[in-house]
């Protein structure tokens, strides 16, 4: 923050006891302390009257001199103060591309963490095998409706189910590698992976329908669909309508994107510790780490927002990914929407600690279907990462030193200021005197 360069009221200064109270300051004595030019010459003619005008031109000399010297270390401070506050700025510019590189290499590096022991039989999951898991759960609403997409799609005549039901949250996402998927599916439970996502409420309304009663009609919706291929649909079952998200009753994510990003990532401001650093072993935010399918990617709702300003956000708000445990619990300071690290560790909320073993939730996102080797771009963004942090150290460096100096500047004001404050008790003490200045 700028701080303007110390100034020196000379009205304000402290006075000595033998000086005279406040309001009875003779008019002498007065135009001494505020050295105007105009009452230069008063008291120069007065000096002259009474035979002391030297000693009375070495008084205004010290006077004008102490105070070009406050003025000139003044002006020190501030040109320190605007250096420090510029390379502060450049600092934080770096902070920012160190974590966005960290970030790019961490996509590579959560597919290559090791996991737990019991995810030794986990295998990779594609987007079949994802339908697979979801079609085994016959009587569930997902399974029902993944079921009909997929064989008897001709059946589906109602408009509100071709073109208002987007499909399954599970089948609406991707991952750049398992253990995320894994992750984020454990994150928000098997219930909420089998969720049918609609656009607006008609969609809603076409899933189900009721009697006069407020019961159930068996015979129309999904219900109706399932028992016409011997699938009865059982048990309640969770739908999201797009048009009506709201994240902790506020409007849908509202703000700016990453920019040329063609996944259209959310631009979240990033964590910051106390010491305003970035804690490590961040990775990135889960909502950003959800592949959108390009078929969905440009879908907006009548409001003008995406599938991941609206089911994503919802679904995972800032929810901050770690490498780790231990970088997951050095960060809390920082950590609002929760946490999970790529270890296993999880936070559903500010204070809520989510501990055990892992479970296996079966219905994940699947995997993106890209190699596993390490990118074509590795190797340079490795190196852009090291000489970034290496700018960053430099810029620390200068930051010190001009520190230093600024503290440097600072002490040599306040000595000056009390040299000028005895000045000025000293002249007020000679002013005062009978035989001293007298206007």
């Amino acid at each position: 923050m700028h701080v303007n360069a110390p100034t020196l009221c000379i009205d304000n200064l402290p006075m000595k006891k033998n000086e005279p109270a406040h309001g009875q300051t003779d008019a002498s004595s007065s135009a001494l302390m505020q050295v105007d030019p105009k009452e230069t010459s008063i008291v120069v003619r007065d000096e002259m009257q009474n035979g002391r005008l030297p000693q009375a031109q070495t008084i205004l000399y010290n006077s004008k001199k102490l105070q070009e010297d406050l003025h000139v270390l003044g002006m020190k401070i501030k040109h320190h103060e605007d250096n420090i506050k510029f390379l502060k700025s450049h600092k934080n510019k770096l902070d920012d591309s160190i974590l966005d590189l960290q970030v790019t290499l961490g996509k590579y590096h959560s597919s290559t963490m090791p996991n737990n022991e019991n995810d030794a039989h986990y295998s990779n999951q594609s987007e079949d095998e994802t339908m697979e898991q979801i079609l085994q759960r016959e009587k569930s609403a997902a399974g029902i409706l993944c079921r009909l997409k997929m064989s008897h799609g001709t059946q589906i005549s109602h408009p509100s189910f071709t073109n208002d039901v987007l499909g399954v949250v599970a089948t609406l996402g991707k991952v750049d590698d398992d253990n995320l998927g894994r992750l984020f599916s454990e994150y928000l439970g098997v219930e909420t992976m089998l969720a049918i996502v609609c656009k607006t409420y008609e969609g809603v309304k076409a899933l189900e329908t009721y009697d006069k009663e407020g019961q159930i009609n068996k015979d129309s919706g999904l219900h109706g669909l399932g028992a016409s291929i011997g699938k009865e649909l059982d048990g309640r079952f969770l739908v999201f309508c797009l048009e009506n998200l709201r994240h902790e009753s506020q409007e849908p994510y509202c703000g700016e994107y990453v920019v040329d990003d063609p996944q259209r990532r959310l631009d979240l401001l990033k964590p910051k510790l106390p010491n305003g650093e970035c804690p490590p072993g961040f990775i990135g935010f889960a909502v950003n780490m959800i592949n959108v399918e390009f078929t969905n990617l440009f879908y907006l709702t009548g409001s003008g927002y995406g599938l991941r300003e609206t089911l994503f956000y919802n679904l995972f708000s800032r929810l901050q990914v770690y490498r780790t445990r231990e970088d997951m619990v050095l960060a809390l300071p920082c950590i609002s929407d929760g946490a999970i690290s790529l270890d296993g560790g999880m936070m559903k909320g500010t204070g809520i600690f989510s501990l055990g073993n892992r479970n296996n939730v079966d219905v994940r996102f699947p995997k993106l279907s890209v190699t596993s080797t390490l990118p074509d771009n590795y190797i340079d963004t490795e190196k852009q990462l090291k000489e970034t942090k290496w700018k960053r150290e430099k810029m620390l460096e200068d930051i010190k030193r001009e520190q230093a100096l600024l503290d440097a500047a600072k002490q040599s004001f306040e000595r000056k200021k009390e040299e000028f404050v005895k000045f000025l008790a000293q002249s007020s003490a000679y002013a005062s005197q009978p035989h001293g200045l007298v206007r």
